[in-house]
């Protein structure tokens, strides 16, 4: 199988992003959202994003983002990829991709219809699944999803409660094209613990090792 792309989400400071690279990490998230309790600034971002390696993608995740502070942040901080993590307008995700996450929390009710909604904008160009409305640690049927992803034409990220403990188990269920942790890799809430990034990262490889 191919190999699962590792992104370390809700990154604050530089220890923590040197750490996702040192540890096998293919992206770093930065969360641009002033109500979470990892919000940084562009500013701080920029600075973190200029001490990781060549090959480590950024990624800024947004949550219901005013276009004017879309792009006043990305001009200062301009990162690899966006991630919109909220109820964005197809309108909002037209205007701010391409090289675009969008976010959707998973729900039997509504997964189809959601997966459907992104299948055919251009400017989308990844789905992420999550637990919850992003960042709260809550995981879901993976067996719930797994029917979705072989026949989508986009990359799936999965997340929501992923742990160094859980993650082989949802990469076998889901074959996801990547897996996105943030709580699940901290001592406290906003806090990394290089040892469970390096946990974490191991994890992955050894599930996609067989």
């Amino acid at each position: 199988m191919p190999r699962t792309r590792i992104k370390i989400c809700g990154i604050r400071d530089p220890d923590a992003a040197l750490a996702a690279a040192d540890s096998g990490a293919d992206a770093v998230g930065f969360m641009f959202y002033k109500n979470s309790s990892r919000a940084i600034t562009p500013e701080e971002a920029s600075e973190i994003m200029a001490l990781l390696p060549p090959c480590v993608s950024t990624v800024a995740v947004f949550v219901n983002p005013i276009l004017d502070d879309f792009c006043d942040a990305e001009e200062t901080c301009p990162t690899t990829l966006v991630q919109f993590h909220g109820q964005e307008s197809l309108d909002l995700v037209q205007r701010c991709g391409p090289n675009l996450i969008k976010a959707v929390r998973f729900d039997d009710a509504t997964i189809a219809n959601d997966l459907d909604q992104w299948r055919e904008v251009p400017e989308v160009d990844a789905v992420l699944i999550d637990g919850s409305a992003g960042g709260e640690g809550t995981s879901f049927d993976w067996s719930k999803l797994s029917a979705f992803v072989d026949d989508y034409p986009k990359p799936i990220f999965l997340a929501g409660g992923l742990t160094p403990d859980n993650v082989a188990d949802a990469i076998r269920i889901v074959r996801p094209y990547a897996v996105d942790v943030s709580s699940g890799v901290e001592k406290a809430r906003g806090v990394k613990d290089p040892a469970l990034i390096e946990a974490f990262c191991d994890a992955v490889f050894e599930a996609d090792r067989g």
